[in-house]
């Protein structure tokens, strides 16, 4: 078995509409197609990031909340590959979306933030 890449990350989002609007107006992300499921009272939202690799983001009537703590167990967060920190960093912040400030991984050399979307969930931006 040989795993070749990311294929898509799931997320279930509390406010469709708002998480809608950060992923694809604030974040950019191309939508490559949006579904409304009638029978799960449900939208699916796919999302392009890069060329192999979607967000699929889900709406479902009151989903339950997740502990989101740093470091709890689970899905610990969703990193990102910018080729610009600063660049990234800056147009995020004229948005009105408060990145950490900007660390450097000790094991890579490389710089990284994170910022939170609607739900609190960890995105991270790592310079490479």
């Amino acid at each position: 078995m040989q795993i070749q890449s990311i294929h898509h990350i799931a997320i279930i989002c509390s406010d469709y509409d708002r998480s809608k609007q950060f992923y694809t107006q604030l974040l950019g992300l191309p939508i490559i197609r949006e579904t409304y499921r009638a029978e799960r009272q449900s939208y699916k939202l796919d999302l392009q990031v890069g060329s192999t690799t979607a967000i699929e983001l889900f709406s479902f009537p009151e989903p339950p909340m997740r502990p989101s703590h740093p470091e709890a167990c689970g899905l610990r967060h969703l990193a990102f590959s910018v080729a610009d920190l600063d660049a990234v960093v800056a147009d995020l912040t004229g948005k009105g979306i408060t990145c950490e400030p900007i660390r450097l991984d000790q094991l890579t050399g490389k710089r990284f933030t994170f910022f939170a979307d609607p739900d609190g969930l960890p995105l991270e931006l790592y310079e490479g």
